[in-house]
């Protein structure tokens, strides 16, 4: 009986170990890749929401706020695990100079119900925020600086959205 004990005793034990192994290497993986897929996506999605024309008339950079948020939220979705849940936050969406910073928060593999509740979960949460300026080299065109483009002058073309 004594040697049976303790081959259930050393199996639990092993389980319980694989088990947070398992957990522990998921949560580092886990948050290297989510960086990563942040960082990918914010600045593809900063590149796709930059705007040419004001760039091009006004010599400075900006990116469209709600274009910016939809291909992000549209290139992360495709690109995520779905076996995590993903809470994604914007902060400091900024127009001009374009500037943004997000938050996306994830839960490990191991999570549980908390007394019996429907949607709280307990677990390992990973937290990943980045934030990004979009940087060029400034471009002047001497047709933009006198005003000369559509016989609107510099001052009309150029002022700030609101």
């Amino acid at each position: 009986m004594n040697k049976g004990m303790l081959t259930v005793g050393i199996i639990l034990l092993s389980v319980i170990a694989l088990l947070l192994i398992n957990v522990l290497n998921n949560y580092m993986t886990g948050g290297e890749l989510d960086y990563y897929l942040v960082k990918e996506t914010a600045d593809a999605a900063m590149e796709d929401a930059m705007d040419k024309m004001y760039l091009r008339t006004c010599g400075l950079p900006r990116m469209d706020k709600e274009k910016f948020v939809e291909n992000f939220v549209y290139r992360f979705a495709n690109s995520v695990d779905s076996n995590r849940e993903y809470d994604l936050k914007f902060y400091d969406l900024n127009e001009v100079p374009p500037k943004i910073t997000v938050e996306v928060n994830s839960l490990t593999v191991l999570s549980f119900n908390v007394s019996g509740e429907k949607n709280s979960k307990q677990a390992a949460n990973i937290s990943t925020k980045y934030s990004a300026i979009a940087e060029s080299s400034y471009y002047s065109d001497p047709a933009v600086e006198e005003g000369f483009t559509n016989n609107i002058s510099k001052k009309d073309q150029c002022k700030p959205y609101k």
